[in-house]
């Protein structure tokens, strides 16, 4: 069901319809437009801005210390790539550390800087989704989504962070749409699915539709809006598969209720075996040392980075010439600009420094 059916039939102002004798109700399409905007306004956490402050403004801005404070918050992430890719058709800026590149710090700085904001201890925040609870999934969905994402070699690591915290942004326009609505705070008793549904049922609409129509509002590269509007489906693939088997175990971690077997296919689609799903769930909730994802944008094209993760596997070139259906020569020259690039004088050294930043 698109959403601008769910306007035609009269679902989308479905608590409206009890003020229709004192008052006329706003037009569908004006409520959705304001929610939409809403969004765009999401407060960012005080915490948040004070780190992009702080790492924009030291003597020698480091972009991996900017990169890392977008990426824990929502509100952040969702400015920083919609003014990124204004004038973009759906292809353009992915991921966060591009997104940083190409705005500067000084540009993340002016967005931080006049956003709304939420402190932790805040009684309110005039949304009834209270920012930090909505925070605390979606990181908890990107910590999951990274984890599975370096077990499966998943390449488009950046991108299937965004995804990941951004899969649940459908669910903010609802609670403008529909205030009141509680079926999101049931989520010890109901699975994600079972919630979805019941927005079906009630509302004529659901959060990833809605998620994936606000991604392309903000020229979002397709395949983050698709992963995001499919995330809850039969059928997910792909991205999706990731982000939903991330949300899964997000959700099981936070003591809430998923569907096993529901958890165990998305996991296959997207290539994580039944013991690497068991070690998963098995660790997650427990404290990490794992390294930093990302500190800087990977210099690197996708496949220089193959020749180097095929190298942190112990292959020699022959081996990754054969793999990769290249000659030996080419695997040496994909090399020799690895070097340029990240200023490595070796084999190993370039696979250690790969590892640290997060790029294999």
């Amino acid at each position: 069901m698109s959403v601008t059916t769910a306007q035609s039939n009269g679902k989308v102002p479905l608590h409206e319809s009890a003020k229709a004798g004192s008052r006329a109700a706003p037009a569908p399409g004006s409520r959705l437009a304001e929610a939409f905007e809403a969004v765009e306004r999401y407060p960012v956490l005080v915490e948040s801005r004070e780190r992009v402050i702080a790492a924009a403004t030291a003597e020698t801005a480091r972009a991996g210390d900017i990169i890392e404070a977008v990426e824990s918050d929502v509100a952040l992430a969702i400015s920083v790539l919609r003014h990124a890719n204004r004038g973009s058709l759906g292809g353009g800026v992915a991921g966060i550390p591009a997104a940083v590149d190409q705005l500067k710090p000084a540009g993340v700085l002016a967005i931080a800087g006049t956003s709304p904001s939420f402190d932790f201890f805040e009684p309110s925040s005039g949304w009834e989704l209270k920012p930090e609870r909505f925070r605390v999934h979606a990181l908890a969905t990107q910590r999951a989504a990274d984890r599975i994402g370096r077990v499966v070699g998943w390449a488009e690591r950046d991108e299937l962070a965004v995804a990941s915290l951004l899969h649940d942004i459908g669910r903010l326009v609802i609670s403008r749409l529909h205030p009141g609505y509680k079926v999101y705070f049931d989520a010890v008793s109901r699975t994600p699915e079972q919630r979805l549904r019941e927005e079906r049922e009630q509302l004529g609409i659901d959060h990833a539709l809605v998620g994936g129509v606000l991604a392309r509002r903000w020229n979002l590269p397709q395949r983050i809006a698709i992963a995001i509007e499919r995330h809850h489906s039969d059928d997910a693939e792909g991205l999706a598969a990731m982000v939903a088997t991330a949300d899964m175990v997000a959700h099981y971690c936070q003591g809430e209720a998923i569907a096993p077997e529901r958890l165990r296919g998305a996991a296959e689609r997207c290539g994580l075996g039944n013991e690497a799903l068991r070690d998963l769930l098995y660790e997650l909730p427990l404290p990490t040392q794992d390294a930093t994802r990302i500190s800087e944008p990977c210099p690197l094209s996708a496949r220089e980075l193959d020749v180097l993760r095929h190298l942190s596997e112990g292959m020699v070139y022959k081996q990754i010439a054969t793999e990769m259906h290249l000659s030996v020569s080419t695997i040496r020259t994909h090399l020799h600009n690895v070097y340029g690039k990240i200023g490595a004088v070796d084999r190993a050294q370039a696979v250690l420094l790969a590892r640290d930043r997060g790029w294999i």
